[in-house]
C-alpha cells in the first residue's frame, strides 16, 4: 500500500488492531488475580510491551522500511530472511487464532438467534471478508478502516457497560501469578513487533508514528483485557459473545465480532505478505490474498488448546530480536543492511531465546520480557564490541532498496 497515515488514522489503525475477541479471551485468563491486581498487571505489562513496540516502529519510520527489512540493520540480509520466515509462521498462527475465535463467537450467536450451527462456514466467511479487504488494496483503506474502528469504539462502549452491569467478584480459582500476568500483557504488543514498521513507515511524521501507535494500541488492548477480566469475574466465563446475547444485542453482537476480527486480521495477513516480499519480490496484493487463504485454511486445524504457549513462544522469539535490533540501531549505530549476516547478532538472539524460558520459570514480578531484553541487549553490546573477527567481514550482497 502506498498511502500516508495521519495521526488520527494511525491511532485508529492501532486501536482497531487491539479490539479483538482474542484479546478479550486473554484478559479472561487474569481472573485468578482479581480485578485490582489483574488490572495492575495488565497496565504494567502493556507499558513495557508498547514502549518496545514504538521503539522498533521508529526504525521503520526513519528508514521507510518494513519490519523484517529493518532487521537487516542488525542481522544482515540473510538474517532478515530467517526472521521473515519466522514472522510469516507466527502471523499465519495469529490469523488462524483470530478466525477461530471469531467463528466460535459467530457460531454461538447464530445458534442463539437462528438455530444455525456451523463453525466451518463462519470460519470461511470470516476469512473471505479479510481476503476481500486485502484484495481491495490501498483504495479507500483510510476511509474503510476509520469508519470500521469508529463503529467498534461505539460498540465497545456498549459492551463495557453490559459487562460492568453484572458486578465484579473478588477472583476466581486458578494459579496465575502477578509476574505471569505482566508477561501475558507484554507479549501481546510484542506480537505486533514484527509488523509495526510495516505501518509506521507510512506515517506522515515521526511524532505521530510514535504517539499514535503507543496510545492507540495501549488504550485499545488494555480496554479489551479489562473487558475479558471483568467478564470472567462477573459471569465466570471468558466468552463475551454470550454476555452480548444475554443483553439482547443480537445482530449488533455479530457486527462487533466481524468488525473486530477483520480490522485486526487484515494487519496480520498484510504483514505476512510484506515479510514474504522481503525474501522474494512479487505482486503485493496477490501474495496478501494467498496469505489470507492459507491462514483461513490453517484455522480449520489450529490447536487452540496451545494458545497460551503460542503467546509465550512469540515473546521468546521477538523480545530478544527487539533487544538486538534496538541496541544495534540506537546504541552501536552499525549498518549491516548490505552484509550477508552477522553471527554476533544471531548468537545473542539465540542466547536471548534460551534466557527467556529460564527467566519465565523464575516467575519474576516484572515477567520475562523486560529482564530478557536487558540481558540480551547487554550481551549483544558486549560481544559486538569485542575485537574478534565476525560475520560482518563477509562480502556484501546486492539488494534492491
Amino acid at each position: 500500500m502506498n498511502i500516508k497515515l495521519s495521526f488520527q488514522s494511525m491511532f485508529l489503525l492501532w486501536f482497531g488492531a487491539a479490539v479483538s475477541m482474542a484479546e478479550v479471551m486473554t484478559g479472561a485468563l487474569y481472573a485468578p488475580l482479581g480485578f485490582r491486581n489483574g488490572m495492575l498487571a495488565i497496565l504494567l505489562g502493556h507499558v513495557l510491551g508498547n514502549t518496545f513496540l514504538v521503539l522498533a516502529g521508529k526504525i521503520g519510520f526513519r528508514e521507510r522500511a518494513g519490519s523484517m527489512e529493518s532487521t537487516r540493520y542488525a542481522f544482515g540480509v540473510y538474517g532478515s530472511y530467517m526472521f521473515s520466515a519466522l514472522n510469516i509462521l507466527q502471523l499465519m498462527g495469529w490469523t488462524a487464532v483470530m478466525i477461530i475465535v471469531a467463528a466460535r463467537s459467530l457460531n454461538s450467536i447464530s445458534m442463539s438467534l437462528w438455530g444455525l450451527d456451523n463453525f466451518f462456514v463462519w470460519a470461511l466467511i470470516t476469512g473471505l471478508l479479510v481476503i476481500l479487504w486485502l484484495y481491495s488494496g490501498s483504495r479507500g483503506f483510510n476511509v474503510i478502516n476509520n469508519v470500521a474502528v469508529t463503529l467498534l469504539l461505539i460498540l465497545t462502549v456498549v459492551m463495557s457497560f453490559l459487562v460492568f452491569k453484572g458486578g465484579i467478584s473478588a477472583s476466581t480459582a486458578g494459579g496465575m501469578s502477578f509476574g505471569q500476568g505482566v508477561e501475558l500483557a507484554s507479549v501481546m504488543p510484542l506480537s505486533w513487533l514484527p509488523l509495526v514498521s510495516d505501518y509506521t513507515r507510512m506515517a506522515d511524521s515521526e511524532k505521530s508514528s510514535v504517539i499514535a501507535t503507543w496510545l492507540g494500541y495501549f488504550i485499545g488492548s488494555c480496554w479489551m483485557y479489562m473487558i475479558g477480566l471483568s467478564t470472567a469475574l462477573a459471569y465466570n466465563t471468558g466468552d463475551p459473545a454470550g454476555i452480548m446475547l444475554k443483553a439482547g444485542l443480537g445482530a449488533c453482537a455479530l457486527l462487533i465480532v466481524i468488525l473486530s476480527t477483520v480490522t485486526t486480521t487484515f494487519l496480520d495477513v498484510y504483514s505476512a505478505a510484506v515479510s514474504f516480499l522481503n525474501v522474494k519480490k512479487g505482486d503485493e496484493r496477490l501474495i496478501s490474498v494467498a496469505m489470507g487463504a492459507a491462514g483461513t485454511a490453517l484455522a480449520l486445524i489450529f490447536p487452540m488448546d496451545q494458545y497460551e504457549n503460542f503467546l509465550y513462544a512469540i515473546g521468546s522469539v521477538f523480545a530478544p530480536l527487539f533487544a538486538v535490533l534496538v541496541t544495534d540501531y540506537f546504541v552501536l549505530r552499525h549498518d549491516r543492511s548490505r552484509e550477508r549476516f552477522d553471527m554476533k547478532a544471531i548468537f545473542s538472539w539465540i542466547a536471548g531465546v534460551a534466557a527467556y524460558y529460564i527467566i519465565l520459570k523464575l516467575d519474576t514480578p516484572l515477567g520475562a520480557t523486560l529482564p530478557d531484553v536487558v540481558l540480551t541487549g547487554a550481551l549483544y553490546a558486549a560481544v559486538s564490541m569485542a575485537g574478534s573477527k565476525s560475520a560482518r567481514d563477509f562480502p556484501a550482497v546486492k539488494q534492491e532498496r
